[in-house]
């Protein structure tokens, strides 16, 4: 369970990443890329801003989501990575009878 979690949560980081970079400046408009007024009839009055906003709103809730439990699983596993230390018996050297 804990490895699903943490594989969906190593993509979530890279969704994180992208959806950054995909994002625009304040000054600058995504009607560059898709024409003079394209951004405004595609994605609504408001250009991309409030999708983009939308987006990365939601994979940064569900990257807080998955690092808490990630976090609350490691520190409260049961199991350890090492193996156990089997225990050292000493062995009490036998007396030798001294001749005198």
């Amino acid at each position: 369970m804990m490895t699903a979690i943490a594989i969906f949560h190593v993509l979530i980081s890279i969704a994180l990443i992208l959806v950054v970079l995909l994002q625009t400046g304040r000054g600058s408009d995504i009607g560059a890329a898709f024409g003079s007024g394209a951004s405004q009839t595609l994605f609504g009055s408001s250009g991309t801003s409030a999708f983009m906003t939308k987006v990365t709103t939601a994979v940064v809730v569900l990257f807080m989501v998955t690092s808490l439990v990630l976090a609350y699983m490691y520190s409260h596993r049961e199991y350890s990575v090492k193996a156990p230390v089997a225990p050292v018996q000493q062995q009490v050297p036998e007396q030798v009878p001294v001749k005198k």
